[in-house]
């Protein structure tokens, strides 16, 4: 029953973390600049917001989730905002010295892991999504086993993790195989790309009293 768990919360956590959203461009675009352990940290500030997304919904901490999901307008605002500033910021990166800057960057790898941490909790929806997980696995709320449903937690964290590191390990297995120009073309496209989902972000705001319960 345990394993059981476990391995559907691996698979969640899979799931929850592959689409290619803003996170992933912006995964890419550090795994190509810095390389893995900088791609996999920053992946890993993701794996852990939404373990803690995971956990709330699992142990139906209602006050934290109401209040979250009722606030999302500003944390989704928020958001769109930082991915904007964020995917300028990319575009306009100077390649060559970035690269030739590498080394002296590894300061700065806990700051990705903190930035795609709070860029990550700036979409309270993944409550709900996680929430109708767990109840379609029999893990509900109040009435939840605790054991059961932190099996299920560390089965998420640890489908996330194996994601991002994935993901880091195969673009890093490309990245010695490209060229400077077109490490200015890949910031180029994910800076626009990230900037573009941060608009997109901000306008879908204005269509959440359309959707039904929120």
């Amino acid at each position: 029953m345990e394993l059981s768990l476990f391995i559907k919360g691996i698979i969640i956590g899979i799931s929850v973390s592959a689409p290619l959203g803003p996170i992933g461009i912006i995964i890419l675009q550090k795994t190509l600049n810095k390389g893995v352990m900088t791609g996999f940290l920053a992946g890993m500030g993701a794996a852990v917001a939404d373990t803690f997304y995971a956990l709330i919904a699992g142990f139906g901490i209602s006050f934290i989730s109401d209040f979250l999901v009722d606030q999302q307008f500003y944390f989704r605002s928020i958001g769109g905002v930082v991915l904007i500033l964020l995917g300028a910021k990319v575009f306009f990166t100077n390649t060559i010295k970035q690269v030739r800057g590498q080394k002296s960057s590894r300061g700065k790898v806990l700051g990705d892991f903190i930035s795609v941490f709070f860029l990550t909790l700036s979409n309270p929806i993944t409550i709900i999504v996680f929430g109708a997980v767990f109840a379609g696995v029999g893990i509900v709320g109040k009435d939840a086993n605790t054991f059961n449903t932190s099996i299920m937690v560390l089965g998420i964290f640890s489908g996330a993790a194996l994601w991002w590191l994935s993901l880091a390990v195969g673009i890093n297995y490309f990245r010695h195989k490209i060229r400077l120009r077109n490490l200015w073309w890949t910031n180029k496209i994910a800076g626009a790309a990230i900037a573009v989902l941060g608009v997109i972000s901000i306008l879908s705001l204005f269509y959440l009293d359309r959707v039904p319960g929120l």
